[in-house]
């Protein structure tokens, strides 16, 4: 059956590996959003401050060799590079059957890997919308998967006072863009 063309909007839910409980985020976004729009819904769903760089990997089984990502990476990838900021979310998905799968990697120091998944089509106007997630992101420059698990079981101290890993409100996402939002 052909998809009607009232679905503009694909659902994403987004979830840190290596992490329990789970943190995750799942929000929709318009098909005709690029990568780097959904890398800033990424950043944004997850309270991240999109300091550091970041790809989307894909390809065939674990083998995840393609890149999506900014220009400067395509040296770094034994795969298929694409630049984020031409190809959009509705020309990677294509015709092919929901739910896909990615990683989107972020702070290559830190080493967060996020599962992204495209669940499936929606109708929508707008930008990114929130619908819901789960407990409180990893604050920024934390020292990645290891040092944040070792601060949940109390083993080294959080260095973020009155961070609180249980607290998670979608209501409080902001989707404008991150000069909009430093700019109040």
């Amino acid at each position: 059956m052909p998809k009607s063309n009232d679905q503009n909007r694909v659902v994403v839910k987004v979830f840190l590996y290596g992490i329990q409980p789970q943190i995750w985020r799942r929000f929709s976004i318009a098909t005709d959003a690029t990568f780097i729009a959904l890398s800033n819904a990424i950043q944004a769903a997850m309270g991240w401050e999109d300091k550091h760089p970041h790809e989307f990997r894909h390809g065939k089984g674990k083998r995840l060799v393609d890149v999506i990502g900014p220009i400067g990476l395509q040296d770094q990838v034994l795969g298929d590079f694409q630049d984020e900021a031409q190809l959009t979310v509705g020309a990677f998905l294509g015709k092919r059957r929901l739910p896909i799968r990615m990683l989107y990697r972020y702070d290559f120091a830190d080493e967060w890997i996020h599962e992204v998944v495209f669940e499936k089509s929606c109708a929508g106007e707008g930008g990114p919308q929130m619908l819901e997630g789960e407990r409180a992101c990893p604050p920024e420059d934390f020292g990645g998967t290891f040092q944040y698990m070792q601060a949940l079981h109390g083993e080294i101290e959080w260095m973020n006072p009155g961070y609180d890993p249980t607290t998670f409100d979608p209501k409080a996402v902001s989707f404008e863009s991150k000069k909009s939002r430093n700019a109040r």
